[in-house]
């Protein structure tokens, strides 16, 4: 009986040691340290940067379209076509255009007989308007369906649009669509609080996250003098030289306005994280030996370097800019040199 009496109480002795070690290596693992380096926050002076969305337009759109109703004759270009400033692109059934010139011809022979009786006095000054008139109608006429009738282009560009075909009946709808490429413009609301910032022939920039590694260059064009009483913005158009194509029309980027000096913390851009499937920005503080994520605002990049902005963060706080990947909110930290 004593020896069963000691098993069960040695068993329960190894029971006990185990729970120990089990819930001592559960406490070891939830006091994980972090080893991490740490900065002070700091202000200084930056030319702050507003970073706003905008969409790409061509600096120029034409509707090539003919505003005397006809059948289409022919359309010279296809979708994608390059066309210089002058180029034929649409030719429309030449009927009124070609009885419009025998007439303007007949006319004109016309009215040099009539220059000739009015030399000799053998007509009224009447009679002679009457036909001088008619002549100077015809002559309009004649390059109205002219213009109509041989359309062309009026900038150089690429075709961007084809809506009707050979043979087909047009009543005044656009028949092409055509777009300048090598010059791009764009439409961007600011605050009004920037108002006074921004003048025309103020420099900017434009980035694309098609092209991460590119910054291309753009001028404002024009300030817009009013504001928008409900959004309280104003408008700008900016200008974007683009003599590569490499932009295209219809690109979502981001256009960086200058808005003056002001006070802000620079930082490591490493050390700024941000959260997958979205675009929050986060960093890592020391706060009392722990880790403590605080969400921020991204401003100017300064090459290393990036403003960031927060309500949370001070001068003197101890921004983690190594070993802040492996972090979470409230995990112990060591700092190491």
């Amino acid at each position: 009986m004593n020896k069963f009496v000691t098993s069960l109480a040695a068993i329960a002795l190894l029971v006990t040691v185990s729970s120990c070690s089990e819930e001592k290596a559960t406490v070891q693992e939830v006091e994980k340290v972090e080893k991490v380096q740490v900065m002070k926050l700091a202000t200084t002076e930056i030319e702050r940067e507003v970073i706003l969305p905008t969409t790409l337009e061509g600096y120029d759109n034409m509707k090539v379209s003919s505003s005397v109703s006809g059948i289409i004759d022919e359309i010279l270009v296809k979708v994608g076509d390059r066309v210089s400033k002058g180029q034929l692109l649409v030719k429309m059934d030449p009927t009124q255009y070609t009885t419009t010139k025998l007439t303007y011809a007949n006319l004109g022979v016309e009215m040099s007989r009539m220059e000739a009786l009015k030399a000799a006095g053998s007509i009224s000054q009447q009679i002679y308007d009457q036909t001088k008139t008619q002549y100077e109608q015809v002559k309009e006429q004649l390059a109205l369906y002219e213009s109509n009738t041989f359309v062309r282009a009026d900038f150089a560009g690429v075709i961007s649009a084809k809506n009707f075909e050979n043979g087909e009946l047009c009543a005044g709808q656009p028949i092409l669509q055509l777009t300048q490429i090598n010059k791009l413009k764009a439409f961007v609301n600011v605050q009004e609080n920037y108002f006074p910032y921004l003048k025309k022939g103020m420099k900017l920039n434009i980035t694309s996250e098609i092209y991460p590694d590119k910054v291309f260059e753009a001028i404002i064009e024009t300030v817009f003098p009013t504001i928008d009483p409900s959004s309280h913005t104003f408008s700008v158009r900016i200008q974007i030289p683009n003599a590569s194509e490499t932009l295209r029309p219809g690109m979502y980027v981001s256009t960086s306005i200058p808005v003056g000096k002001v006070k802000g913390m620079l930082v490591p851009y490493q050390s700024v994280l941000k959260l997958i499937g979205s675009n929050e920005r986060y960093v890592f503080v020391n706060d009392g030996g722990k880790a403590k994520r605080i969400t921020v605002t991204l401003g100017k990049r300064f090459d290393r370097d990036v403003e960031i902005i927060s309500d949370e963060l001070k001068e003197g706080d101890e921004l983690i800019v190594v070993g802040q990947g492996r972090l979470v909110d409230g995990v112990k930290l060591e700092i190491v040199k």
